[in-house]
């Protein structure tokens, strides 16, 4: 077969192929992995469940905006990720979000939880209307809840010099390939589940439909298809986050694919091996929840107040730099001599111990010794 400019001019197009030989073993690690995954989270409490799963959704909503350059203020999606699956979280009860964050957590709720509802044109016209509530997409002005009517080209280098990655498909082929793609992604077929997922997500990503927000539409509709391959609207693992990390492999993988033949073996090889990451990254996750349940299990009956509740998580999760009694008067908006009282009282109550140092250099840790009330 001669290759082709790209993947949708191929003959394949839109029915690809690949080796299941080739396939088979890196998909056999993906189920091992969540097979490990869900059998520690089955005999585990519901409180380190629901800490998992707050963690992957807001991880998932984040890195998927992070991947296509937008940050995302993590105390805003998670404040609002755990309102809309009502989940407690101290400390975040009176954190806002905008409405662009309001729109993207919306969009990735409705792809997850809603996944067994069929996926169809109105529905995606809602997601891109969610991402792009202003009608502009930065200074620029772009056609919202409607499919893209001018040429799409992915590119990349400074003006003059610059590099064309890929060119999609012209506009007047979008609603044909959307309503054959829509027909295809929700019909029962002997195609394995994950394998699936990474067809569809290649697939979508080659149409590019929309003026942009296709790779967050895009990675949203892989999160819905992982949890129709579940059957279960909790995702306890983050795709995104994983695809953040390996983002250039990620954006490669695709080109290289876009410019096949339509044998996608080798995207479906690297795919599910992101996946296989992907797990295995929350299951070293939630071996880091079950020690953290285990040190609150030391501390039960230790009262401490909302500040207090949420300097502790953040020691126990990672704390950037040294905790000195400034730093905790910024971040939880009380004054130095409330911080101080609060980190005396933890140090009372062995639950903090001062580092070395003194006077205004003065840092604290947690402790490493038995924990008292006194």
């Amino acid at each position: 077969m001669v290759q082709k400019r790209y993947i949708y001019d191929c003959d394949l197009w839109p029915n690809l192929e690949w080796d299941r030989g080739g396939v088979e073993d890196v998909r056999a690690k993906v189920y091992l992995a969540r097979g490990l995954l869900y059998g520690k989270l089955n005999a585990l409490g519901f409180s380190v469940q629901n800490d998992l799963l707050l963690d992957s959704v807001s991880d998932e909503i984040k890195a998927s905006s992070q991947i296509e350059g937008e940050l995302l203020n993590a105390e805003s999606v998670r404040s609002s990720v755990a309102k809309r699956l009502g989940l407690e979280m101290a400390g975040f009860e009176n954190v806002n979000s905008d409405h662009y964050t309001e729109g993207v957590v919306d969009m990735a709720l409705d792809a997850a939880r809603n996944y067994a509802q069929p996926l169809t044109k109105e529905r995606l016209f809602n997601w891109h209307a969610a991402l792009f509530p202003t009608g502009r997409s930065g200074n620029y002005r772009i056609n919202v809840g409607v499919y893209r009517t001018e040429v799409m080209e992915i590119v990349s280098g400074p003006l003059g010099k610059e590099r064309v990655h890929y060119t999609a498909p012209g506009p007047e082929r979008v609603a044909p390939e959307m309503s054959a793609f829509l027909d295809w992604i929700d019909t029962e077929d002997k195609t394995d589940p994950f394998v699936k997922t990474g067809l569809a997500h290649l697939r979508f990503e080659t149409i590019h439909p929309f003026d942009d927000g296709n790779g967050r539409i895009g990675r949203a509709i892989a999160d819905r298809m992982l949890a129709r391959a579940e059957d279960n609207a909790n995702r306890y693992y983050s795709l995104s986050a994983q695809m953040l990390a390996e983002r250039k492999a990620y954006y490669n993988a695709l080109e290289e694919a876009q410019a096949g033949t339509g044998d996608v073996t080798e995207w479906l090889v690297w795919f599910l091996a992101c996946l296989e990451r992907s797990i295995r990254a929350s299951e070293r996750r939630l071996d880091a929840a079950i020690a953290k349940a285990l040190l609150f299990e030391r501390w039960r009956g230790i009262p401490m107040n909302e500040r207090q509740l949420r300097m502790v998580n953040m020691l126990i999760d990672g704390f950037d730099g040294k905790l000195r009694t400034s730093k905790w008067a910024t971040i939880t908006k009380c004054s130095q001599d409330t911080a101080l009282r609060d980190i005396d009282d933890l140090v009372a109550k062995g639950i903090l111990e001062r580092e070395a140092g003194g006077g205004r250099s003065t840092s604290y840790a947690l402790c490493k010794g038995r924990t008292t009330i006194q």
